[in-house]
């Protein structure tokens, strides 16, 4: 049986699931910042952020890079420098990750200082990331 391709598949869907939470969770921050602390829509964005974090975000996160960890190893693709690039990438969407996440705490705590427009450039930050990867992955120009 060919394991690469189920490895494969369940990497490009995961990373798809991902990348839709990581476009998402900023675009409900944008709104969340126009809402009165301890609104009843702050409490159902937290709701919202809190679910799609942990339940969609993480776990796609974490089955996304265990399945590409494997595909790495199989097709050693650490020796090629697109590689390397996507890495760079990867390391930038895990930082975002991590932000996004502390975000969601202030939010809960009541101390966001951040504005719509700050979010809105997260949200782009992440688009630019996925382009470079994909370009990286498809084309490998190195």
């Amino acid at each position: 049986m060919d394991y690469y391709r189920w490895f494969k598949a369940f990497h490009i869907i995961f990373i798809i699931v991902w990348m839709a939470g990581m476009l998402y969770l900023p675009r409900l921050y944008v709104y969340h910042v126009t809402v009165k602390p301890r609104s009843e829509s702050d409490s159902l964005l937290q709701t919202m952020e809190r679910r799609l974090l942990r339940y969609i975000i993480n776990p796609a996160m974490l089955l996304s890079l265990s399945f590409g960890v494997i595909l790495m190893i199989i097709k050693e693709t650490y020796r090629e420098g697109w590689f390397h690039i996507k890495a760079l990438a990867l390391f930038f969407m895990f930082s975002i990750h991590k932000l996004l996440a502390m975000h969601r705490k202030k939010f809960v705590m009541g101390s966001n200082k951040k504005t719509h427009i700050y979010f809105r450039v997260l949200n782009e930050a992440v688009t630019v990331l996925i382009i470079i990867i994909v370009i990286m992955v498809v084309m490998k120009p190195f």
